[in-house]
C-alpha cells in the first residue's frame, strides 16, 4: 500500500519510490496511475474507475496470491482516506499475504505547505463527502471542531452532485467562528493548474471548489502574514 503524495514525483517519499521500483505490478485508480506511469514505464499497470474501490483491492489481492509483488497506490497517504484499511478488511485474519503500508504526504500537509503554516496548532481533518458517511455525522463533526476552535482541513469539499456542501459546512462553522476567520484553498496540489487562494470564512462560503480542492479553515488565532495563512502555536509567548 503506497501513498504517492499529492501528484508531483518530487513529493513522493524515497521509500515510496523504492517500493514502486521493487514491485512487479502497480494497481490504482486510473487518475493516480497516470501520475506515476511515466516514472515507472517497465511496470505492469491495472486500473479501475471511481467507486470500484472494492474491486480494485480484490484485484490487488488476487495478483498478490499469484506470487506477484503488488503496489496498490493511493494519492496522498494510503491510510488517510485511502485503501489501506479496506485491504486489511478484505484480507481479514487469513494472513496469507504480507501487507506493508508505505506512508505518503497527505493533502492536509502538502496543501498547508502551499498556504504557509495553517496547521501549526491542533487541527481536524474532515471529508465533506457523504458517499460513505451520513451528512448528519459530518455536520456533528464540523460543529464539534468549530466549538473546539480547531483549525480544519476539509477534503472533498464539493462535486457535481454536492455543489452546496462547502456552503453548508461554512454555515455550520459560522455558528461559532467569526466571518473574518482566515481560510485558504489549494486546488490541484502538486499537479498542473495548481492554484492557491487565501480568503475570509464569509468569502469561502461562496468559493467554487471541486474534488481536487483542499480547503483550510483557521482557528480564532490564525492570521495572514505576508500573504500566507499562519496559525501560531504561541512560541513567542513562552
Amino acid at each position: 500500500m503506497v501513498g504517492i503524495g499529492p501528484g508531483d514525483y518530487r513529493e513522493m517519499t524515497v521509500r515510496a519510490v523504492d517500493a514502486l521500483n521493487a514491485c512487479d505490478v502497480i494497481v490504482g485508480y486510473h487518475v493516480y496511475v497516470d501520475l506515476v506511469k511515466e516514472h515507472f514505464p517497465d511496470k505492469e499497470f491495472h486500473t479501475t474507475p471511481m467507486r470500484r474501490e472494492v474491486d480494485r483491492c480484490k484485484l490487488a489481492l488476487e495478483l498478490a496470491r499469484e506470487g506477484r509483488d503488488v503496489a496498490m497506490i493511493c494519492s496522498g497517504d494510503a491510510g488517510i482516506y485511502g485503501m489501506a484499511g479496506l485491504i486489511y478488511e478484505l484480507l481479514g485474519d487469513e494472513g496469507d499475504i504480507e501487507v506493508e503500508v508505505v506512508g505518503g504526504l497527505t493533502a492536509a500537509c502538502s496543501g498547508a505547505a502551499r498556504l504557509g503554516a495553517p496547521l501549526t496548532h491542533d487541527f481536524a481533518v474532515i471529508s465533506l463527502s457523504d458517499l460513505l458517511t451520513p451528512w448528519e455525522t459530518i455536520e456533528r463533526r464540523l460543529e464539534c471542531a468549530a466549538m473546539g476552535d480547531f483549525a480544519v482541513a476539509l477534503y472533498n469539499p464539493s462535486s457535481v452532485k454536492r455543489r452546496d456542501y462547502l456552503q453548508r459546512a461554512c454555515d455550520i462553522l459560522l455558528r461559532h467562528a467569526k466571518p473574518e476567520t482566515v481560510c485558504g484553498a489549494v486546488r490541484n496540489i502538486g499537479r498542473e493548474g495548481e492554484a492557491v487562494e487565501v480568503m475570509p470564512l464569509a468569502e469561502l462560503r461562496d468559493y467554487e471548489a471541486d474534488m481536487f480542492t483542499t480547503v483550510f479553515v483557521g482557528n480564532s488565532h490564525t492570521r495572514v502574514i505576508d500573504g500566507h495563512m499562519v496559525t501560531p502555536r504561541g512560541y513567542r509567548d513562552v
